[in-house]
């Protein structure tokens, strides 16, 4: 089963469902001769197509609606946030080439700042999963949910089988006690292979897949600091309000002192190219994330997350 069987088949089986888009039909392109009248194409009007979401949600439907996610999340700001978080409507946002799935386009098509934009609206719910697998498990109960929310819709396969998806908890995939590495989405896989090239030099790895980032999983990211000598934040995003703020909000408010090195984007959008060679340019291979890992004296050149002075 892919996306598009999954939403169809949720939406026969619940006449609830709405399925609508802003001309970005390329995960839905046989849902209208299945849906009909459930299913709607607004144009390019991404804030146009909220609205009507936001009142479609009021009189009892539950809206999947579907525009690149620079412009779901960024044209559509205002919308969303007014129309959608305030009210606490069960629309939910499907975002098609998130963070460096956007591997050839410019700045204006990047959305590496998403993340952060949508987990700072009140009632919404975020989550970015590992790859199609991840997002199968994962939709079932979002789309169930009351709660508003916000999905990096990523349906590359890997070769990877997950944990079922637990509402608001991240999944463990392995303990370490030298150094545990934290992700979403695209980058698990890279993630994985860091993971095996670090264990081959003797290193104890662990690896968590932080598939839902509000909620987000506190105990495991508190169990990660209290258990490794250093952690990894890995993420196609820019480095301020993505998993690593995340990260510090939660070890800061939990009084929690740790080592850690953010790879993320630092104030500048990425180069675009094909993704094979976004991960290469920028950084981002399993590769080139043990390499820089292995290079860091454990808790020396690491960033310290939190004042000393707060730990307990």
């Amino acid at each position: 089963m892919n996306y598009e069987q999954l939403l169809t088949q949720t939406a026969l089986e619940d006449e609830r469902y709405i399925v609508m888009t802003a001309e970005n039909r390329a995960l839905v392109r046989n849902i209208p001769a299945a849906l009909g009248q459930r299913f709607i194409d607004t144009g390019i009007t991404e804030q146009t197509m909220i609205g009507a979401a936001a009142g479609l949600a009021l009189r009892g439907r539950t809206p999947v609606v579907h525009a690149l996610t620079a412009f779901l999340t960024m044209r559509a700001f205002e919308f969303v946030r007014t129309d959608v978080g305030i009210p606490g409507l069960p629309v939910k946002l499907s975002g098609f080439i998130p963070g460096f799935l956007s591997d050839a386009n410019g700045p204006t098509h990047q959305a590496i700042e998403d993340i952060a934009l949508m987990r700072g609206i009140p009632n919404m719910e975020v989550f970015a999963p590992a790859d199609e697998e991840d997002l199968l498990l994962m939709l079932p109960a979002i789309w169930s949910s009351s709660a508003p929310s916000y999905v990096r819709i990523n349906t590359r396969p890997t070769h990877y089988h997950h944990a079922p998806y637990e509402p608001g908890k991240a999944e463990i995939v392995s303990q370490g006690e030298d150094i545990t590495l934290l992700c979403y989405g695209l980058l698990f896989d890279q993630c994985l292979q860091a993971a095996t090239i670090l264990q081959a030099e003797g290193k104890s790895v662990g690896l968590i897949n932080m598939r839902s980032l509000k909620p987000v999983d506190e105990k495991a990211l508190i169990e990660a600091a209290q258990h490794s000598k250093l952690l990894i934040t890995v993420e196609d995003h820019f480095l301020t309000g993505g998993l690593y703020s995340i990260l510090a909000e939660t070890l800061l408010k939990h009084r929690i002192t740790a080592n850690v090195i953010p790879f993320a984007l630092k104030e500048r959008w990425f180069k675009p190219a094909l993704l094979p060679d976004v991960l290469q340019y920028e950084g981002f291979t399993g590769k080139q994330i043990a390499e820089e890992i292995l290079g860091y004296p454990t808790g020396q050149q690491a960033v310290q997350m939190t004042p000393s002075e707060f730990a307990e």
